[in-house]
């Protein structure tokens, strides 16, 4: 086991690089000098020439790639055209909404899609357990940003129980406050996550509940209770693990997109104006920290997998 982790970690160092290498060749692909940025239309020769310089978009690729390179292995992101503000701190305060929104979608979302996937699994006879799945089948179709505009024509146009967007000046100093902004969006993500994550569970709940394993603990007197606590729980939860990794990463990116419908200062806010400003450290940042966060979850969920599946422990030292 030690050795796999060993080489799964290794294969998230590779995937980081590459992806750091992919990153600065897709921004230095793209129409235009990053130096525009601080240019106005009227710029002399000696302007530009002074602000390729100060961007350093004037080198050779291969010199701005390690001068890069070298800058992110010291964690330094750079400082925005724009703004002049270090990348890094930013996105770090950027976190403050893009993390508990994440969290509190991705928890409810996890909460709400075992009891429905479960019910629409056990239930699937009856009208309410095809309901579950019919819905389960629509959530997942419907993008997140419409899911956002009906909540808050709903919620807050017609309703006025929550803000249509925004987000406390005074950050988390008032908690209630801050919840209270974050609702619409929660609900928003929340919804679209259960639909996603529910039709993994109803599916691993089918293959429990067809089991030879699950048949021959109820014959030999196991209650349905006792049967699935003790042998179905973990052999569906392997598959779902697997999913809920991805889902968690979806869910953070899912949370940057939500973020511009409710005009929340997030991650989100923060990437679509480096965008439009074409502040390069800024997208750069942003991308590369995101590319990282997917990745640990990715890497995460895998340890978590081969800890509760014991074949693949087993799998893992055969390989050795």
């Amino acid at each position: 086991m030690i050795t796999y982790l060993l080489r799964r970690f290794a294969f998230l160092v590779v995937s980081l690089l590459l992806a750091m290498v992919v990153l600065f060749l897709l921004l230095r692909l793209l129409p235009g000098d990053p130096a525009n940025a601080l240019l106005s239309v009227n710029a002399t020769p000696e302007q530009i020439a002074a602000a390729q310089e100060q961007v350093g978009s004037n080198l050779p690729l291969g010199q701005q790639f390690v001068a890069w390179f070298g800058d992110m292995l010291t964690l330094n992101l750079g400082d925005s055209f724009i703004s002049s503000l270090p990348v890094g701190p930013e996105i770090m305060a950027r976190l403050a909404v893009t993390v508990p929104l994440t969290l509190i979608s991705f928890t409810l979302a996890l909460v709400l899609s075992l009891f429905v996937g479960f019910i629409a699994a056990w239930k699937g006879n009856t009208w309410y357990g095809a309901g579950l799945s019919a819905l389960s089948q629509l959530g997942v179709a419907v993008p997140a940003f419409w899911v956002g505009i009906l909540l808050v024509s709903a919620f807050s146009v017609n309703l006025r129980w929550f803000p249509s967007g925004g987000f406390p000046r005074d950050d988390w100093a008032d908690p209630a406050a801050a919840l209270h902004s974050l609702a619409l969006p929660i609900f928003t993500i929340t919804i679209v996550m259960t639909a996603s994550i529910s039709r993994y569970v109803r599916s691993a709940t089918l293959d429990v509940l067809g089991s030879d394993y699950l048949r021959s603990a109820r014959a030999l007197g196991s209650g349905f209770r006792e049967a699935m606590w003790r042998h179905g729980l973990r052999n569906g939860s392997v598959p779902v693990i697997s999913i809920l990794g991805i889902e968690l990463a979806t869910t953070f990116l899912g949370a940057v997109v939500v973020e511009s419908v409710f005009t929340l200062p997030g991650l989100g806010s923060m990437l679509l104006k480096a965008i439009a400003q074409h502040d390069y450290p800024n997208i750069q940042g942003i991308l590369l920290f995101s590319t990282f966060v997917v990745l640990v979850i990715g890497f995460v969920a895998d340890i978590v997998q081969r800890l509760i599946d014991p074949r693949l422990r087993t799998s893992v030292s055969g390989n050795r």
